[in-house]
């Protein structure tokens, strides 16, 4: 890790912290822990438990993906490759987009494949799970508006998650339509500003460049083809979504506030588009997410709903965070040797 991105994630450290410090403060530190301390510790341990099902839906996700492109993976590597790809966005800013290099590098280290078919498969599993959790907002909050009223609050965050994840849906395939357009001047031009300084030669940069995106978007290509595998990738994403929405409903009721188990279903992809602030891994800003959104849909106080989030948040984000620590040293090591 060099200078610039530990001082990133030194900066985005702490002002996570900061972030849930205020939200410890706004909504009462002491009842929060008061709350955490009093938890049905069954319930807190099947929480855990259905965090690590979701992992390994999403891990066989992965797996599902990486096949369509000519790598296979056995059941336990490919876990542990996406446990590390989870460590890898929940440890630098701006989720996903940050975390991407990273579990790419561990995925061909890993497999022997190229980086840039690292770099479809893990970008694959991250937009086909835009698929679901779109559907599990809109399906969530029509069933949400026919047994109460939609407050202003939750109109503005399934319009704001509406509008990034049509951004990015266009972004991609005006990316894909102009392909040839991004081959025959992108490799030129990033060739072009680099070639200035005497470490690099622009014509083999522009060569190196040119043979990387030609295999990028024809691995892309290669998975938009695979109709079965993508069926399949579709729906163990949706299987994943369901068990950290059963995750969330089981942590409210570890703190003593059972709550419908169809309020998860959307509340859970909603408040992950506070996933893209430059956060590691949205830590902070998701959590105040999820409070903001959970107490006009619940009715449930405010210091229980943080203190079901924590433990949530425990099972979703640091598990992964351990595992894929473990994991990703673990294989990494492996590669070297």
């Amino acid at each position: 890790m060099d200078g610039s991105h530990r001082r990133g994630l030194v900066v985005g450290g702490i002002a996570a912290v900061a972030i849930l410090a205020i939200l410890f403060v706004v909504v009462g530190a002491g009842s929060v822990v008061d709350t955490l301390l009093s938890a049905d510790r069954s319930l807190v341990a099947a929480t855990f438990g259905l965090a690590l099902c979701w992992l390994i839906a999403w891990s066989l996700m992965l797996r599902t993906v990486l096949g369509s492109l000519g790598v296979e993976l056995p059941v336990t590597t490919a876990f542990l490759v996406y446990a590390g790809a989870v460590f890898a966005n929940n440890v630098t800013p701006f989720g996903q987009a940050g975390g991407e290099p990273v579990a790419a590098a561990l995925i061909s280290r890993v497999s022997g494949s190229r980086y840039e078919t690292g770099l479809v498969g893990i970008a694959s599993v991250d937009v086909l799970n835009v698929v679901p959790s779109i559907s599990l907002v809109l399906l969530g909050v029509g069933y949400r508006a026919t047994t109460a009223a939609v407050g202003e609050r939750l109109e503005v965050a399934v319009g704001v998650a509406v509008g990034l994840i049509a951004a990015i849906v266009a972004a991609i395939a005006l990316g894909w339509r102009y392909r040839r357009g991004v081959l025959d001047r992108v490799p030129s031009a990033v060739a072009g500003v680099f070639g200035r300084l005497e470490r690099f030669d622009a014509e083999s940069l522009e060569a190196r460049l040119a043979d990387r995106l030609r295999n990028f978007f024809e691995d892309i290509e290669r998975v938009g083809t695979s109709r079965g595998r993508l069926t399949v990738a579709v729906a163990l994403s949706l299987t994943g979504w369901v068990f950290q929405a059963a995750a969330l409903t089981t942590a409210f009721a570890a703190v003593g506030h059972p709550i419908s188990p169809a309020i998860p279903l959307f509340v859970v992809p909603l408040a992950y588009v506070a996933g893209a602030t430059p956060l590691p891994g949205g830590l902070g800003g998701i959590e105040a997410a999820f409070v903001a959104l959970l107490v006009p849909t619940t009715g449930v106080p405010a210091s229980a709903i943080t203190a079901a989030v924590l433990v949530f948040r425990g099972a979703v984000y640091w598990m992964p965070v351990a595992v894929g620590g473990v994991s990703a040293s673990t294989l990494g090591v492996r590669a070297v040797r």
